[in-house]
């Protein structure tokens, strides 16, 4: 028997996927407790209109993050920070005064979850950060950290 189910059932699949399963199964076991309904032409066809929905939605985010990478690759921004003797900073300059300079030199926000930094800035100088926009979706910023 064909079903469709409506929730995740761990041996057979996730939600909003067809799936075959024995006859007994189906109607002592998934109907019963809603876990899943007869794979009829209804069901069937909000299972496609579902997965068009979901490719295009992907599609659309896709296109967005290779424009969004596209403007901010090359980029450069300049973040001003006290410091102390021997150039050291007072504090560290962090993924989000880096989020914070790009949203205001691209005129776009970028998640601070989404930069890639190996650790926090201590020092002045120009350092390489990246940003991960979406699943092998990156631009490549320069950060130049001076008094």
């Amino acid at each position: 028997m064909k079903v469709v189910l409506k929730q995740d059932v761990k041996s057979i699949g996730k939600k909003d996927e067809l799936h075959e399963v024995s006859d007994g199964y189906a109607r002592n076991y998934l109907l019963p407790r809603g876990l899943a309904v007869a794979a009829d032409a209804a069901a069937v066809n909000e299972v496609r209109t579902k997965a068009a929905a979901s490719e295009h939605r992907a599609a659309s985010e896709l296109a967005s993050a290779q424009a969004l990478a596209k403007k901010l690759d090359g980029l450069g921004v300049c973040i001003k920070a006290k410091a102390g003797q021997g150039g050291r900073l007072f504090g560290s300059v962090t993924s989000r005064d880096v989020a914070q300079a790009l949203a205001e030199k691209a005129g776009e926000a970028v998640d601070k979850r989404k930069i890639v930094m190996n650790g926090d800035i201590k020092n002045f100088g120009t350092y390489n950060v990246e940003v991960k926009i979406y699943p092998k979706v990156t631009a490549h910023v320069t950060v130049k950290v001076e008094e």
